[in-house]
C-alpha cells in the first residue's frame, strides 16, 4: 500500500503524529492528536498547562523520527544515531536531566515513580555489561537472519531488557520498529505504527517482557510481537486504505467547489497538515492571500473544512479537515 502512495509522508502525516501520541501516552503522556495539531497550528499554550510538555514530548518523538530516516538515506542505523535519536526524544521534556544521548553509567531499574530499587519490577545489567551488550546488539541489528520479523522481535525485546538509557527506552524502543522495517527495506516507507496495539494491550506486552527476563519464555514473546505486528498491518492498512480514499473524493469534491487551479496543492497542504492557521494557508499553498482565503471560504460553503476556532483579533481562525482527524483518531 506505502508504495502505491505516491508521497505517504505527506498524506499519511496524520498518522505519524498518531503514533507520537501513542506511544507518548504508554509512557503517560495525556495529550491528543487533535491538542498536538491545533498547538503546531499557532503555538497558543493549551487550556491545562500539563498539556503542553505532553505535547512537546509527542513533537520530539516525531521530529526523532524525521531525523532518523534523513539518517538512514545515507548510512546504515549505529548506536551513535540512536544516541542521537534519544537526545531529541528528551530535549526540554521529562528525563531532560537523565544523561540525553548518552549511555547511562549507574544502575536503573523499572518501577512504579517515587519506589526503590527495592521494589522494582525489572532490574536491568549492571552499567559495565550494558555497554558490551549494546555492541552485541548492534551487530545482531545488522545480522542477515532467516526471518527478519523474529530478528526484530528479537531486538527489541533485548534493547527493552538491556535499558540501556536512565529514561526513554519504553519510546525508543518502540520507534525502533519503523526505523528496522524501513532499514530492512521490508517497507518502502518508515511508517507502521505499532503503538495503538501495545497501548491497548499493554499489561499482556509488560508481562510478556517480564517472563523473557524471568523464565527466559522467548517464543511466548516473539508470538505476542508478531501478532501485535499482523493484528497492526491490518489496522493501519484499513486507516491507510481510509485515507487515500477521502483523498480521492478530495480531488474531486476540492476543485468543484473551488474551480481553482490551485486545487491540488490545497488538497494536498490540507492532507500535510489538516489542523492550521488560515493564515498560514496561503504559503502552504504557494497563492495569495485573497486567494487562500478565497479558497478556504468555498471550503468551508462546501462543508469540507470546519473551523476549530473563530478569527480573534490579530490572531487567525483555526481550521481543521474533520474528516482526516476522525479517521485517524478512530
Amino acid at each position: 500500500m506505502l508504495q502505491s502512495i505516491v508521497n505517504p509522508s505527506v498524506l499519511l502525516s496524520p498518522l505519524t503524529t498518531q503514533e507520537a501520541v501513542l506511544s507518548s501516552r504508554i509512557e503517560g503522556t495525556q495529550a491528543s492528536m487533535e491538542e498536538v495539531l491545533e498547538f503546531e497550528a499557532d503555538s497558543r499554550e493549551p487550556t491545562d498547562p500539563s498539556r503542553r510538555a505532553d505535547i512537546q514530548e509527542i513533537l520530539n518523538y516525531r521530529r526523532a523520527m524525521a531525523q532518523a530516516v534523513e539518517d538512514l538515506e545515507t548510512r546504515p542505523f549505529s548506536l551513535n544515531l540512536l544516541k542521537s535519536l534519544h537526545a531529541i526524544l528528551l530535549d526540554s521534556v521529562r528525563g531532560r536531566d537523565r544523561s540525553p544521548g548518552r549511555f547511562r553509567q549507574v544502575q536503573n531499574y523499572v518501577a512504579p515513580p517515587g519506589e526503590p530499587i527495592e521494589r522494582a519490577t525489572y532490574v536491568p545489567p549492571v552499567w559495565e555489561q550494558m555497554e558490551p551488550a549494546m555492541d552485541n546488539w548492534e551487530r545482531y541489528l545488522h545480522a542477515d537472519e532467516k526471518d527478519p520479523l523474529v530478528q526484530l522481535a528479537i531486538a527489541k525485546a533485548q534493547f527493552e531488557l538491556i535499558h540501556p538509557f536512565m529514561d526513554g527506552n519504553g519510546r525508543l524502543g518502540r520507534m525502533l520498529v519503523p526505523i528496522f522495517l524501513f532499514e530492512k527495506r521490508l517497507l518502502s516507507s518508515p511508517m507502521f505504527y505499532l503503538s495503538a496495539y501495545l497501548e491497548e494491550h499493554r499489561d499482556v506486552y509488560y508481562h510478556r517482557l517480564r517472563a523473557v527476563s524471568q523464565e527466559d519464555d522467548w517464543n511466548g514473546w516473539v508470538a505476542f510481537f508478531l501478532t501485535a505486528l499482523v493484528e497492526q498491518a491490518r489496522s493501519n492498512l484499513v486507516k491507510t486504505q481510509r485515507i487515500m480514499a477521502l483523498y480521492e473524493r478530495m480531488k474531486t469534491e476540492v476543485p468543484k467547489a473551488t474551480r481553482s487551479q490551485y486545487a491540488i496543492q490545497a488538497i494536498d497542504a490540507l492532507f500535510d497538515r489538516p489542523v492550521f492557521q488560515t493564515s498560514d494557508f496561503a504559503a502552504r499553498v504557494g497563492v495569495s492571500k485573497s486567494t487562500a482565503e478565497r479558497i478556504l471560504r468555498q471550503l468551508r460553503e462546501a462543508g469540507i473544512v470546519h473551523a476549530l476556532r473563530p478569527q480573534l483579533g490579530r490572531r487567525a481562525a483555526v481550521v481543521v479537515l474533520t474528516e482526516l482527524v476522525q479517521i485517524v483518531e478512530e
